[in-house]
């Protein structure tokens, strides 16, 4: 069974950082995608980052180029994702995902989801 857990947001002031993790089993770590994903109140889920299957490479959106980085740690199967410079909306409730076919697939395999809230 495919499990995702994720960790590590929290309440932060604008400027900061956090670092989430995602933790996964149930499957072979090396041979999935990982994406971060969020959701903001009222608003649809967005992507935010994914890295590929053995690190090949890594995407980002837009909005978080140069303040986000991803980042994978195949011996404790889990991925992280360093949030820095933090603003205000960047608020919402952040999920990671897998998918066997790329950062491009559908994402069958979802966390739970951890809050992070960015004050101004």
């Amino acid at each position: 069974e495919v499990q995702l857990v994720e960790s590590g947001g929290g309440l932060v002031q604008a400027g900061g950082s956090l670092r989430l993790s995602c933790a996964a089993s149930g499957f072979r770590f090396d041979d999935y995608a990982i994406g971060w994903f969020r959701q903001a109140p009222g608003k649809e889920r967005e992507g935010v980052s994914c890295i590929s299957s053995r690190d090949v490479y890594t995407y980002y959106a837009d909005s978080v180029k140069g303040r986000f980085t991803i980042s994978s740690d195949n011996a404790k199967n889990t991925v992280y994702l360093q949030m820095s410079s933090l603003k205000p909306e960047d608020t919402g409730v952040y999920y990671c995902a897998a998918e066997k076919f790329g950062c491009g697939g559908s994402f069958a395999s979802w966390g739970q989801g951890t809050q992070v809230t960015v004050s101004s």
